[in-house]
This record gives structure tokens, C-alpha cells and sequence, in this order.
């Protein structure tokens, strides 16, 4: 049989000679000449390999078939990943597994900013702190390096920072400018002042009382999941053996030649088959964030932690909550911490809270911590804007690693950069630092395996600053427009996979099914009002989804966007991707309730309904309400007393509205608390409760409920309205 390593020497010499000099052009943000940036790719360095990536089978063959690896990087988050295409690019033999999928854990539930922290610039000048100093000039290298390799999945984002005092405006102007300078040629784009009247033009929502004007400056924003993904790619397209849901259950260790016992591997499972394989490494790197510690322990279980894990909490809000292009910053809330307003992906997001938590694999956010962030909203948005508990489309708790560094004296207090630890038996350890910095945190990390391991690495120095990342190479920002005239795709759909896929955008495009209409021609979405694709489903396989969560989660973001509609696609991703690997039915089950449960409890679908049993629909709705309500909800349930899906289906085809089975369903669902497969009046007085209170937006039952009623009155003068038909009448 060959082998894999084999089958990969015989694809990079058809790709390219080894010892090549490759030159590419890359654009600076702040200026708009050319940077050239030349890597030489050392002999036996792997070249990226061109066409497909490697199956997720072939991935397992070589961890089982190699003898041993220079570096075995346990953890698939942005750190860990970055490790890999770092070792693998200066010519080691690397392998990389994730109990997980990639950027399953910290690295997909982040603020999506790429900043270089001013706050910390703040404390850095006012402490005269060189160590904050030179982690912001550090990060700011690292926001520029980021915008460059992946300018598909990242670009500048204005940030407004909104000033309340007078004498907050030289303070926060000298603040921000000292920013930019820290940059220099790497700024991203100049800072500047907004009168009030300025301010208000480009963020209408914004709380004017009291406005005495605004400072706008800019940081990166990206997707971080699909940038998480793309690095592990990279990887993987250099030549590293890279695997997804393969949990490490412990450490091999064995006697080096001067007698010293060493990590030598680890024996790992395949958590989708239960297969357990041995993978030897002359060096194993902890990289797996929040879970630190467990790795630590393996190989020495007396050891105290060192991972002091933090909470932060994201929100996703509607649209018109933000403008689509400028970003805002709280600098001070009630507690002092700092929240963002951000757009992001066609919506709104706002977080972050930080409180100690306990390490889990499945973080929840709490009521708490969500109507926290709601209350710190409201104090910058105009009166106009109701800010309401029913605007949450999702919600997500990311767990941040903080570390207290072992080779400081005071090992309770927290690090402010990350921290490389090698244990007695040389488990080379990374933990903390940031998304922004994961390039730079790698670097160190490669360069002091190399060192204690004894590795001999065809390239000495670091690869990765300016190495394009897989889909970046031959981005363009117009890039979509071939794709809209070559395959007939609408224009939505073709900018977003162009901004996901960059260059592989194609690929995906050929997968696209034919739509049967005049336009657009092909490309069968997968939600009506999301532009993802049913075709990414199945290319999704190939970038090494293996669950119906990886597919909602991190090759789409469908659950970071809206949890009810990543539920109503799931029937169709799970049809599809079982159809790609090959599920059983009873698999395909199994994956949908899976789905439905990490939507339930770390998407915030469980926040949701716990807010909304609490309100009783005595103590929330007048007398009149709940009267009219009740004749509303008798119309439909008539004497029987409750309202099931054959009631509904009546309505719909009295009324001449197209609705399918699942829409149905869905209705019923988010207002069957009791999960009895109809509705009572109690139910739907609660909804109509949590409707008035703002915990619910909108409800599509008592909208249908609403438009029957008024089918049926033949006094009301909306009832000849094209509105009916159309479904656009709210009570």
C-alpha cells in the first residue's frame, strides 16, 4: 500500500520543485502601494499541496502509519492550529488532533475583532508599562499580518467611541492617536473626530442627549471560526496530518538515550468510531486552551493548575440595532468592564462579559450575564430603539484561558501575555495570550520545542508572517462578480462565498444545484434569509466536517446568527451530509437531536425559554388583552380547547398562504412548552405575555391566529388587503 507520507512527496514534486522561490503581492491596509514579500521554501520543506485536501481518512492512515512525528500539537483552536502550520512550514513532520472540530471551543465564540487592545495601550502609558507596551505593539504586527493573509475572512472595521464630557474628548483623542502611532506604517487606517451632528448622521441609533461628539478609530474584524478552520487547512494543504474528534486519553513516555524519562506520544480515540490509536512525537505541545490543565495533569497529576478560566458572553441582535459599517465601543459600563457594538455577518453583535467560570466543554450563557449586556445597550441607544429580550437571535459563552505563569514568582497573578511552560518529562505547554497574537504565540512556541526536543527543522526561523492562508492566495475584492455571471448566482450569494471560501468560492459553486427558476440559475439556500447554500453542505465534507454541529456552527455560523434558523435548515443538513459520509437513519437522528441540543443549551435557546416561563400571563397582560386573546385563540381551537397542527393547516389553506410542514411545526414548537404536541390557552397567553414584554419579538402563530381572525369579520376594512395574502399583518 502506499503510503500516505508517499502519496504527498509524489503530489508537491508535481506541484513545484522543492527549494522554489515563491514571490507573491500582498496590499498594505494603510497605504496603497505594494508590499513584496519573498519565502524561500527550504528543500524538504512540504510546498502546499495543489488540488483537493486530503480525506479525513488519509489524515488517520498517516497518524497510524508514521513512525513517529517530529511534533504532535494536541488542540485545534487558533493557537493550536497555528502551531501546526508553523512546525509543518519550517519542515517538520507534524501532526495535529482536536477532541472536537476546530475552533469548537474559545477560538469561534470570540468578539470577531482583530485588535491590537487599547486598553491595554491605556494602562501601558499611565503605568509606564513596557511589558503592556510591547504586547500591544506586538498584536498591532499581528492585526496588520491577519488583514494581509486572509483578506477574505477579515477587513478594517471602524470603531465609534461616542464622549459624553468635554474634557473626555482630549483625553480619549490623545488615547486613540497614541494608538495609531504604536502602529506606524501597519495602522490601518487614521483615527478622527466626529462633531455631534456628524456622529449622529453615520450611527442614527445613538443616544444624543447629552452627545458632545465622537472619536472614530479602526481595528480588523473577521469570521474567527472560518479563520480558525483556514489556518488548519494551511496546515494540513503543507503536509501535516491534522484530525478532528480525536480525543487524547493519555501520554506515552519513555527513556531518552542520557536516561531521562520523556513524553514520547499519546494514545488517542476516534470519538466518532471508538477506535484507539498510539501516535509517537519526539515532541507533544498542550495547546488546547481553557483545558490546559487536563493535558498538564496527564503527565504529572500532582501539578497545580495554572489555567484561571473567565466567561464572556456574546449576544447577536437584528440589523437595524447598528449601522452596517461602523462598529461602537463602551469604554466604561456600570461595572467597568468593556462592551463593543459591533455589525457582524449582516447582524449585530455585543458582549463581551468576563466572570470566573468553571472549565466545560459545553458553556452556557446565563439570563444573567445576557440581560447585563441589554442593560449596558440601552444607555447608548436613542429612546427610539426599544432594546428587547426578543431581539436575542443567539447568545454563546466563550471560555477565555487566563494563566498565572509558573516561572513567576507570584504564580497567583494573572499574565498578561501568554505563557510557554516545558514540563520535567518536555510536554512543551502554550497557554493564554489572544486570537490576534495566535501567530506570534506559535512562533515562540516551535522555537522552544525545537530547543528542548532537540528538533532539526529544515528552517530554523519562523514561515508564517505574510504566509497566505488557504482561499487568500488569488482573492480579489471583486471576485464575486465572476462568480454571479459565470454560475448564476444572486449577488448576496456570491459576495458571501466569495468572503468565506476567497479562491475555493468556485469549488463551492460547482456543487451548486440548478434552482429551476429564471433567476438566479443556480444555488438552492438552505434558509430563505440567510445566503448559505445547500452546496456548502456538501463541500463542508470536504473541509473536514463530520457532524451536523460542525456544519451549523463553524463551516456555516447559521447557530452564532439565529438559533430558529439553524434549526429549520437542520433536516436538510443533516439529509445532506449524511448523504456525503454515509449516515445510517438512525445516525441521521442522532445528529439532529444532537444539533438541537447544543442549540438548546450553548446558543442561548435555553436562556430564552427560561425567561420566558417566568412570566405568568396574570401579572403581564390586561384584562382586555387576555380577553381578546382568548377569543382569538377560541376561533381557532374551538370547543375541543387546544390548537393542533391540523387546526393550522386549515388556516393556512383558508387563507391561500404558502407555509410547509416544517414552518408549521416550527410554530407550534416554540409555543408547546409542555411538549404535548398542541397548544393550550394557557401557552398562548404566556406567548402573547412574553410578546408584550418584549421577550419575544414577533410571533408567527398569533400573526396566522390574526389574519384568520380578520378573514372571518366581515366588517374589518383590512380584509380585502393584498397584506393578507402577502402574511404582512401584525396584531
Amino acid at each position: 500500500m502506499t503510503s500516505f507520507w508517499s502519496l504527498r512527496r509524489t503530489l508537491l514534486a508535481a506541484g513545484g520543485a522543492a527549494g522554489t522561490v515563491y514571490a507573491f503581492s500582498t496590499y498594505s491596509r494603510s497605504k496603497s502601494n505594494k508590499k513584496h514579500r519573498v519565502h524561500v521554501v527550504a528543500a524538504d520543506t512540504p510546498a502546499p499541496v495543489p488540488g483537493p485536501l486530503p480525506m479525513r481518512a488519509a489524515n488517520l492512515q498517516a497518524l497510524q502509519e508514521t513512525a513517529e512525528f517530529d511534533v504532535l500539537v494536541i488542540g485545534g483552536g487558533a493557537t493550536g492550529c497555528g502551531v501546526a502550520l508553523d512546525a509543518v512550514t519550517r519542515g517538520l513532520k507534524t501532526a495535529l488532533v482536536e477532541r472536537d472540530d476546530f475552533s469548537a471551543g474559545t477560538s469561534s465564540r470570540s468578539t470577531k475583532l482583530i485588535h491590537g487592545g487599547v486598553r491595554y495601550l491605556q494602562k501601558a502609558i499611565m503605568g509606564l508599562d513596557k511589558e503592556q507596551y510591547n504586547l500591544v505593539k506586538e498584536a498591532l504586527h499581528e492585526r496588520a499580518n491577519l488583514l494581509e493573509i486572509a483578506p477574505h475572512l477579515s477587513g478594517p472595521l471602524p470603531i465609534m467611541l461616542p464622549v459624553y464630557r468635554w474634557w473626555q474628548l482630549p483625553y480619549f483623542w490623545a488615547g486613540i492617536k497614541a494608538y495609531d502611532l504604536v502602529a506606524g506604517s501597519q495602522c490601518v487606517k487614521s483615527s478622527y473626530l466626529l462633531t455631534k451632528s456628524r456622529a449622529l448622521e453615520l450611527f442614527p441609533m445613538l443616544k444624543k442627549d447629552r452627545l458632545v461628539g465622537a472619536i472614530v478609530y479602526y481595528d480588523g474584524q473577521h469570521n474567527d471560526a472560518r479563520m480558525n478552520l483556514a489556518i488548519a487547512l494551511s496546515a494540513a494543504r503543507h503536509g501535516a496530518a491534522v484530525a478532528n474528534h480525536m480525543e487524547v486519553k493519555s501520554l506515552t513516555k519513555s527513556t531518552d538515550d542520557n536516561g531521562k524519562e520523556v513524553i514520547s506520544g499519546a494514545i488517542m480515540k476516534d470519538t466518532l468510531t471508538g477506535e484507539e490509536i498510539t501516535v509517537k512525537a519526539k515532541c507533544v505541545i498542550n495547546a488546547t486552551g481553557p483545558f490546559t490543565d487536563g493535558v498538564r495533569q496527564m503527565d504529572n497529576a500532582e501539578i497545580p493548575n495554572i489555567c484561571q478560566p473567565s466567561a464572556g458572553v456574546h449576544i447577536i441582535l437584528p440589523d437595524y440595532y447598528s449601522p452596517e459599517s461602523m462598529g461602537l465601543l463602551d469604554p466604561s459600563t456600570s461595572d467597568g468592564r468593556v462592551i463593543f457594538f459591533l455589525p457582524w455577518a449582516g447582524l449585530t453583535i455585543a458582549g463581551t462579559t468576563d466572570s470566573p467560570c468553571d472549565v466545560t466543554h459545553n458553556p452556557t450563557p446565563t439570563e444573567k450575564e445576557i440581560q447585563f449586556i441589554l442593560n449596558e445597550i440601552k444607555n447608548y441607544l436613542s429612546p427610539d430603539v426599544s432594546v428587547r429580550r426578543g431581539d436575542v437571535l443567539a447568545a454563546w459563552s466563550g471560555i477565555r484561558p487566563l494563566v498565572s505563569d509558573p516561572n513567576s514568582k507570584n504564580t497567583q497573578s494573572i499574565s498578561r501575555n501568554h505563557v510557554i511552560e516545558v514540563s520535567p518529562t518536555n510536554l512543551v505547554t502554550i497557554a493564554g495570550g489572544k486570537w490576534t497574537t495566535y501567530r506570534s504565540m506559535a512562533s515562540d512556541t516551535v522555537d522552544k520545542a525545537i530547543e528542548v526536543c532537540s528538533l532539526e527543522p529544515r528552517h530554523k526561523e519562523c514561515q508564517t508572517d505574510g504566509l497566505m492562508l488557504e482561499g487568500g492566495d488569488a482573492y480579489t475584492p471583486t471576485m464575486f462578480i465572476r462568480l454571479v455571471q459565470d454560475f448564476g448566482l444572486e449577488n448576496e450569494v456570491a459576495q458571501h462565498l466569495a468572503h468565506t471560501y476567497g479562491d475555493k468560492a468556485f469549488e463551492v459553486a460547482k456543487l451548486a444545484q440548478m434552482t429551476g427558476k429564471r433567476w438566479p440559475v443556480v444555488g438552492k439556500r438552505l434558509v430563505e434569509d440567510f445566503p448559505y447554500l445547500e452546496a456548502e453542505v456538501k463541500y463542508a465534507a470536504k473541509e473536514y466536517a463530520c457532524t451536523a454541529i460542525d456544519v451549523i456552527a463553524r463551516r456555516t455560523r447559521l447557530a452564532f446568527q439565529n438559533v430558529q434558523a439553524a434549526e429549520t435548515a437542520l433536516p436538510t443538513i443533516v439529509k445532506l451530509l449524511g448523504q456525503e459520509l454515509g449516515w445510517s437513519k438512525q445516525r441521521c437522528k442522532e445528529e439532529e437531536e444532537a444539533a438541537k441540543e447544543f442549540l438548546y443549551m450553548e446558543m442561548g435557546g435555553k436562556a430564552h425559554l427560561d425567561v420566558r416561563a417566568q412570566i405568568t400571563p396574570d401579572t403581564n397582560l390586561p384584562v382586555a388583552d387576555i380577553e381578546r386573546y382568548t377569543k382569538r385563540f377560541n376561533n381557532v381551537a374551538g370547543s375541543k380547547g387546544f390548537i393542533t397542527h391540523v387546526d393550522l393547516e386549515n388556516i393556512i389553506q383558508n387563507l391561500g398562504i404558502d407555509v410547509s410542514d416544517d414552518q408549521l411545526h416550527d410554530m407550534l414548537e416554540e409555543v408547546d412548552t409542555n411538549r404535548n404536541g398542541q397548544v393550550e390557552l394557557d401557552e398562548f397567553l404566556q406567548l402573547m405575555s412574553s410578546v408584550r414584554a418584549g421577550v419575544m419579538s414577533t410571533s408567527r402563530l398569533d400573526r396566522i391566529m390574526k389574519l384568520a381572525e380578520i378573514v372571518e369579520d366581515p366588517e374589518n376594512p383590512m380584509k380585502k388587503s393584498e397584506d393578507i395574502k402577502e402574511g404582512r399583518v401584525w396584531y
